[in-house]
C-alpha cells in the first residue's frame, strides 16, 4: 500500500482562482493537484498545462471522466502534463483498454472512477486485471447533498484489489483519518480546501488527520442529515436558501417586523383565515409543537390578526415565529421581545375572533404554497419556504453556497471585486 497522499480537487471554473487556491493547498501539504471536471470543461487543456507549469514537481490529475474515445482523451491530457488521467469505470472495456494503452505510450497513469457503478468491488477487480493503475470510490456532489458518503463502500473495494484506492466525496479533516483507515491511499478533498478562507491551513489540517489517524475538528465543510436540519438552516441566510432552491421559495411582500439580528427557523403550522379574524391564528398556538413557525394566510388583509399577547404566548410555548399574509399590530412590543415576526401589513386595529378558516391546511402565503411540516427560514432579507421532502438536500446546498461565499468574500478582501473574480463578462449568457 502506497503512502497516503492528499489530492486537492479544483472543481472551479476560473483558471486564476484555481491556480491561487492550488498554491495555498500545496503550501499546506497537498501532494496531487486535480484539474476538476468543471475546470477542464471551462478552461480546457490549457488549465492542465498551467498547473503543470506552476507546480512541476507535483502530480497533476486530469479528471476527464472519460466514457468514450479513451485513447484520444488520455493522450491530450497526458501531453498537457497530466500524470494521472481519470476515466469512468462505467466505460466499455474497449474504451478502458485504449485509455490504458495511450497512458503507457505517453507516460501517464489511469485512475478509474467507480461513480454510479452498481457492483463496485467486482468492477474494480475487472479494471485491475485490465491494467488500470488506481481505483476511485467517488460519491458525487449531488449525491452528497442527500447524505451520500464514500465510506459505505470503500472498505469492500480496497479489499477487492491490490492497486491503490482513492476516495472522494465530501471528505474533510474530521473524516480523512476514517478514509485512510478504511483503505484509501489517495484522499481526494475538494470543498473543504477550496472553499476555505485559508486553503493552506485547511489542507494542513487534512494532512494532520491523515498522518495521525485522528480527526481534526472542523466547524465547516460538513453535510447534515434529517436530524440536524435546524442547525444547518440556522447557519445560513434566507438568500442562501433561495439560491439553493434555484431562486425560488421566497415570499413576496412579506417583510420583517422584528429586532435586527433576529432569525427564524422552524416547521410550518399553517392557518387559513379571513381579514381581521384572529381566532384561528391564536388557536394555532395551542396546537403548535415546540420549534414550529405559525404561517397565516389572512387573504392579504389590512386588519390585524396578530399582536403582542399572541407573540408572548408563542415564546412561552417554544414557537419560533409567525409569518402573516395580512396584518400585525403591537410591533414595538414584538421588536422589544425579539420575537421573529413577518407580515404584509402593520395596522393598529384588530378584528373579531369569529373562527372562520382552519388549521393545518395547505395555504398560499406571500405567493408561495405552504404545507404544515414545510421548513420556513426568515431573517432581515425576508422569508423562504423549503418543501419538507427536499429539506436535507436544500439545507446542504445552502450551506455549500454560504461556504463558497465565504471564500469569495476573502478574495474580495484581498483586493478583488465580485465581477472581476467571477469573470462576469466572460460568463454572460450568449444569445
Amino acid at each position: 500500500m502506497m503512502k497516503p497522499v492528499l489530492q486537492v480537487a479544483l472543481d472551479l471554473i476560473h483558471s486564476d482562482r484555481a491556480l491561487a487556491i492550488a498554491a495555498e493547498a500545496v503550501k499546506g501539504g497537498a501532494d496531487w493537484i486535480e484539474a476538476g471536471t468543471p475546470l477542464i470543461k471551462s478552461e480546457g487543456m490549457d488549465m492542465v498545462r498551467a498547473l503543470k507549469a506552476a507546480f512541476p514537481e507535483k502530480t497533476i490529475v486530469a479528471d476527464m471522466k472519460t466514457i468514450d474515445v479513451g485513447g484520444m482523451e488520455v493522450e491530450i491530457a497526458a501531453k498537457s502534463g497530466a500524470g494521472v488521467v481519470v476515466i469512468l469505470g462505467l466505460s466499455s472495456n474497449p474504451t478502458v483498454t485504449e485509455a490504458i494503452l495511450s497512458a503507457r505510450q505517453y507516460g501517464s497513469k489511469v485512475m478509474a472512477d467507480l461513480f454510479n457503478v452498481a457492483d463496485k468491488p467486482a468492477r474494480a477487480r475487472q479494471l485491475e486485471k485490465m491494467g488500470v493503475d488506481y481505483i476511485c470510490v467517488h460519491v458525487g456532489v449531488d449525491e452528497q447533498m442527500v447524505g451520500g458518503s464514500p465510506l459505505s463502500e470503500l472498505s469492500s473495494v480496497a479489499e477487492a484489489v491490490r492497486i491503490p484506492v482513492a476516495a472522494a466525496g465530501g471528505i474533510n479533516s474530521e473524516t480523512a483519518a476514517e478514509v485512510v483507515n478504511a483503505g484509501a491511499s489517495i484522499v481526494i478533498v475538494g470543498g473543504a480546501i477550496t472553499k476555505a478562507k485559508d486553503a493552506a491551513e485547511a489542507a494542513s489540517k487534512v494532512v494532520e488527520a491523515m498522518e495521525t489517524g485522528d480527526k481534526v475538528v472542523s466547524e465547516r465543510f460538513k453535510k447534515y442529515g434529517k436530524e440536524e436540519l435546524v442547525r444547518a438552516f440556522q447557519m445560513v441566510s434566507a438568500p442562501n436558501v433561495t439560491d439553493a432552491l434555484h431562486r425560488k421559495g421566497a415570499m413576496k411582500g412579506i417583510v420583517p417586523r422584528m429586532a435586527p439580528g433576529v432569525k427564524m427557523v422552524g416547521r410550518a403550522l399553517t392557518v387559513q383565515t379571513v381579514n381581521g379574524d384572529w381566532a384561528k391564528s391564536v388557536e394555532a398556538i395551542n396546537r403548535a409543537s415546540e420549534g414550529d413557525v405559525i404561517v397565516i394566510d389572512s387573504c392579504g388583509g389590512d386588519i390585524a390578526v396578530w399582536g403582542e399577547l399572541a407573540s408572548w404566548s408563542c415564546l412561552t410555548k417554544g414557537v419560533k415565529g409567525v409569518v402573516i399574509d395580512g396584518a400585525v399590530r403591537d410591533v414595538d412590543s414584538i421588536v422589544e421581545m425579539r420575537f421573529p415576526c413577518f407580515s404584509k401589513h402593520v395596522a393598529p386595529n384588530a378584528g373579531e375572533p369569529k373562527g372562520y378558516g382552519g388549521i393545518g391546511e395547505e395555504i398560499s402565503c406571500g405567493g408561495v404554497t405552504v404545507r404544515t411540516g414545510d421548513w420556513v427560514i426568515g431573517d432581515e432579507s425576508g422569508v423562504v419556504v423549503v418543501p419538507q421532502e427536499n429539506a436535507v438536500e436544500v439545507a446542504n446546498r445552502a450551506v455549500d453556497i454560504m461556504e463558497r461565499e465565504e471564500r469569495l468574500r476573502e478574495e474580495i478582501k484581498r483586493g478583488g471585486t465580485l465581477s472581476g473574480i467571477l469573470k462576469l463578462e466572460k460568463w454572460e449568457k450568449v444569445g
